[in-house]
């Protein structure tokens, strides 16, 4: 028995596996970046881009598959929160990771970070000396 390719089923099932093969594709090269990349930031950028992209691939594919429709506002909001909290504690752990100096600083081209923590750090200076040397 041949499966008939032109059936509405067998273009979703065809979808769905290009879906699932790009995604995994996009979480292994977020994977392999983790571990292959020489420091925080690049390393972040790379778990974060490509892992969010490859979520919702994947996401994308289950919802193919179930062919119901109470699933897409499950996977919707699945997706919403990854893609609201992976910038976010990207970025904090960015910014851990330069005040603690986890990075090259020669892999940088632009540091626009290091006048607001000069200008932080001069500012708890002053206050530190404001309080008459007491350390209360």
């Amino acid at each position: 028995m041949n499966p008939d390719r032109t059936s509405p089923d067998a273009w979703v099932d065809m979808l769905s596996a290009v879906f699932m093969i790009v995604g995994a594709i996009m979480s292994l090269g977020a994977a392999i970046g983790l571990l292959r990349f020489p420091d925080l930031l690049s390393r972040m950028h790379a778990a974060t881009k490509p892992q969010v992209l490859g979520l919702f691939l994947l996401l994308a594919s289950i919802g193919l598959q179930m062919r119901t429709w109470w699933v897409w506002p499950v996977l919707l909001v699945a997706w919403i929160f990854q893609l609201l909290t992976v910038p976010v504690s990207a970025h904090m752990v960015g910014r851990a990771g330069y005040r603690t100096k986890h990075l090259h600083r020669e892999l940088l081209t632009s540091d626009e970070l290091e006048a607001v923590v000069q200008k932080a750090a001069a500012r708890a200076a002053r206050e530190d000396g404001s309080d008459g040397g007491r350390g209360d």
